[in-house]
């Protein structure tokens, strides 16, 4: 049973997060859902007591909730950061156990939310870089310089598109080319 008068959230209350918990499970309540959220879970992963305690009630909601597999979720990928509830996070085990079976099932479903399930089942398997760093992937610019000329290189991964360009200031990025798998091993090319 957990001692709720120990467990603060991000504003340091100890009695709203037992309260909208409950209204959640009952009524599936929107605004209750949101301020779950906000008191789990702030901005760039900070999470709380408050977060790793309600983390087993989350869990047995998520097979029915979207909602709650994702905040779950995003408690599981804060735990990576500094947060003093070590202890907390390996009472857990047992529910971060279901998670890791549930997140299973539910890719298997291939689900609308697939990108985000990934996340938080590579979290819920203790794999926080990967699932901190493979957000970056879904839309983003990398600016590398080329291995054959040192020319800096710019490469697209995301909704702009796949491709490698030289980025010009004025004309934006020029002489687009295709991304394609390359052989980066030693050797002989591979056809």
């Amino acid at each position: 049973m957990v001692n709720w008068t120990q467990m603060h959230d991000c504003y340091g209350d100890v009695d709203r997060v037992p309260a909208l918990l409950e209204r959640v499970e009952l009524e599936g309540n929107a605004e209750a859902w949101e301020e779950l959220g906000y008191r789990l879970v702030l901005e760039h992963d900070l999470v709380f007591p408050a977060s790793f305690a309600a983390l087993p009630g989350l869990v047995r909601l998520a097979s029915r909730s979207a909602r709650a597999r994702g905040l779950a979720g995003a408690i599981l990928r804060g735990a990576a950061g500094h947060h003093g509830c070590d202890d907390l996070l390996a009472d857990c085990a047992d529910a971060i156990a279901e998670f890791r079976k549930l997140l299973d099932r539910h890719l298997q479903s291939r689900p609308v939310d697939y990108f985000a399930a990934f996340l938080n089942l590579l979290a819920a398997k203790e794999e926080y870089h990967w699932s901190a760093v493979l957000g970056d992937f879904k839309d983003d610019f990398y600016h590398l310089a080329c291995p054959h000329c040192a020319v800096e290189v710019t490469i697209a991964i995301g909704d702009y598109g796949r491709y490698s360009a030289i980025r010009d200031w004025n004309l934006g990025d020029v002489d687009r080319r295709g991304l394609r798998p390359a052989w980066s091993g030693g050797g002989a090319r591979r056809p």
